[in-house]
């Protein structure tokens, strides 16, 4: 999966706002104001793609705050880095696995992940190391696309034809844009994530659906020890 983020990297922007009907930026605030930050929080933005995320949270914790997006693909965190240049917005962006993260216990105030356990095989594994670096009582906040509830089926087949001839058009692979495709139906329901980020360790979860569950954005809060 890694190699296939890298290659659609200089699209994934457009393919995004394609994939979530124009309406990832709506979502994507809304997952800022559910990290609960403020000025001089330090949050960490996991599966941090191109920055849209992280940038939107630099915004709330100000110039005495800190923000970091990990990232595994390379190109991805290229192109965060210009887009916080070009922005003037002070976010830094590394390379990492969300699997093993190089940063301390009890480090950061939120930790969000956007767009990215579904494209795990064991997406509890990365929710543990999310928790791991969270300070107790720290946020836990997880954006996905997902299948629409009512059309989960038809939702899932379409992506999967129209995603690499999207690509194809794009001029890109379309074997990397059917594997993103495929990806979406990877993510269980909601409630199956909430007893996950419980399992976790998570606690005080709550969740809401935009657009007939499309997308689905999980809140919780790590457990104090």
């Amino acid at each position: 999966m890694r190699q296939a983020f890298d290659v659609i990297a200089p699209r994934y922007d457009l393919v995004s706002s394609l994939m979530t009907l124009g309406m990832g930026d709506h979502w994507r605030r809304a997952a800022a104001e559910a990290a609960d930050v403020s000025a001089c929080s330090s949050v960490l933005d996991a599966f941090t793609g191109t920055g849209d995320l992280a940038l939107m949270l630099a915004d709330r914790v100000a110039s005495g705050g800190e923000v970091i997006g990990v990232d595994f693909s390379p190109a991805m965190i290229d192109r965060a880095r210009l887009k916080a240049a070009a922005r003037g917005r002070r976010c830094r962006f590394e390379v990492a696995d969300v699997l093993d993260l190089p940063f301390e216990d009890d480090r950061f105030d939120a930790v969000t992940a956007s767009g990215g356990l579904r494209s795990l095989d064991d997406p509890s594994a990365a929710v543990r190391e999310m928790a791991r670096v969270a300070r107790p009582g720290g946020r836990i906040v997880v954006l996905e696309i997902n299948p629409p509830r009512h059309l989960r089926g038809i939702h899932h087949r379409v992506l999967e034809f129209a995603m690499p001839a999207v690509g194809g058009l794009l001029g890109g692979d379309p074997a990397a844009f059917g594997e993103l495709a495929r990806s979406v139906g990877n993510m269980p329901p909601p409630a199956e994530v909430a007893a996950m980020l419980s399992h976790c360790g998570i606690t005080d979860i709550h969740w809401r659906e935009f657009a007939g569950g499309m997308a689905v954005l999980h809140r919780g809060r790590v457990a104090a020890a």
